[in-house]
């Protein structure tokens, strides 16, 4: 099969399997190897965590960029479209490139299926080696990869990094790498490599210990927010090491963490950066989908949280920012139906203005899927188009409009919008 286009590359993908019956790297390590084991010629950063690891992933390549690094970026979901999750140097794949690269794991994903009919694919592998593949053709000076979901048995996971990161630890995917929050840790420890520094950021005490074993086993360096390195906020982003002090443009607490992390990392790859540009490359960097202002006036946030953690960070945020504009929070929301539903919605306040609605995607959660409790409590709007245009046409101009839940539905809006500016 060859490919003509980028639209017929992205069906093939979703027309593949998910998951494996086993869940081993033996099939993403046959095909990489059939392809000339792209991931080893060029030097990376492995990120993962519960939370934050797409933010730090952008920080952390934009710093890259700033020191006349060719910079490649693996990450995931998209927000406008599926080429943001391959990128050199903050530009997406192109369709032409994709097209490319595509067409020569297809190649070997045939041969290898030719020599063993067993051999199979899954969209995330074929993933992972695209973006391998345009990484090691466009000769990138490193490449920030980051996890689909865990560590130890990622399909990422066939790198031995520069640095590995891993940002928070909390409850999410308890199906596929829980139950408990150890079990998670374990598995997200998988991404600490012999001898190579690990970077740890909010990391939970009663997990922090797993984490420390596991560097100690593979005699890997641990640099250690709030011990290592600190940050804090007032009226700015200051951060400080034994190196260093910084000052960036204010963002939530989270967005904190996560730059700090991003930059300490940077800091151990013996690359030179002036203070101001290393200020500029935070400040300058945009993510698409998080703590996305999407209007000023009146104020409209989306944000693609979906975890228990992402969603208490972010609606402490939100709900201290209506608190000092003397407004209230109206919530556009959906969820995947296998999320912790119940516990999220027991985060809003009982004054928060709560609308929920559902995409056509598989997935999320349709009128039924929702807790009986928070059926009751909220009112549904199946189309999130008007679901989204009622609440803003009942904001105060003091009012906060934010958009959660999901990354599938800040990037319904988000595509909307802008076909609508189009016109």
């Amino acid at each position: 099969m060859k490919f003509t286009s980028a639209q017929k590359i992205i069906d093939y993908l979703y027309s593949l399997p998910h998951l494996h019956p086993k869940n081993d790297l033996s099939f993403i390590k046959r095909l990489l190897k059939k392809l000339g084991n792209p991931q080893n010629q060029v030097k990376t950063i492995h990120i993962t965590g519960t939370n934050g690891k797409g933010s730090t992933s952008y920080y952390l390549s934009n710093l890259l960029k700033k020191a006349g690094q060719k910079t490649g970026l693996f990450v995931s979901p998209y927000v406008y479209r599926f080429n943001e999750r391959i990128q050199l140097d903050n530009q997406d794949i192109s369709d032409q490139d994709l097209i490319v690269v595509a067409n020569i794991v297809q190649k070997a994903y045939e041969e290898l299926q030719e020599e063993d009919s067993a051999f199979s694919l899954v969209t995330f592998e074929y993933e992972v080696a695209l973006a391998f593949v345009y990484f090691a053709q466009k000769k990138c000076d490193y490449a920030v990869i980051e996890v689909g979901i865990g560590g130890e048995h990622d399909k990422t996971n066939v790198i031995m990094p520069e640095a590995s990161i891993i940002t928070t630890i909390g409850l999410d995917h308890e199906q596929i790498i829980g139950p408990t929050i150890q079990d998670i840790a374990r598995e997200k420890s998988g991404v600490i490599k012999h001898n190579r520094p690990v970077i740890l950021g909010n990391i939970p005490k009663n997990v922090l210990p797993i984490l420390e074993q596991k560097a100690k086993i593979e005699d890997a360096p641990i640099y250690l927010l709030g011990k290592d390195f600190n940050v804090s906020i007032d009226q700015k982003i200051h951060y400080i090491d034994s190196q260093y002090k910084l000052n960036f443009v204010l963002r939530a607490q989270v967005e904190a963490y996560d730059i700090a992390v991003a930059f300490k990392t940077f800091s151990l790859l013996n690359l030179k950066l002036s203070d101001e540009d290393i200020e500029n490359a935070i400040d300058q960097t945009i993510i698409p989908g998080r703590y996305h202002i999407l209007e000023q006036k009146p104020l409209v946030i989306l944000d693609g949280a979906h975890n228990i953690q992402a969603m208490t960070n972010l609606l402490n945020t939100v709900h201290q920012l209506a608190q000092k504009r003397g407004g209230h929070v109206h919530a556009l929301i959906t969820m995947m139906k296998d999320k912790d539903l119940e516990q999220v919605f027991s985060l809003f306040n009982k004054d928060d203005d709560v609308l929920l609605t559902t995409l056509s995607y598989a997935r999320t959660a349709k009128k039924n899927d929702f807790p009986i409790d928070v059926e009751r409590r909220y009112n549904y709007d199946r189309d999130y188009r008007s679901g989204f245009t009622k609440l803003k046409n009942k904001m105060a101009d003091n009012d906060v409009l934010l958009v959660t839940g999901s990354f599938y539905l800040v990037s319904a809006i988000l595509n909307w919008k802008r076909r609508k500016n189009a016109r």
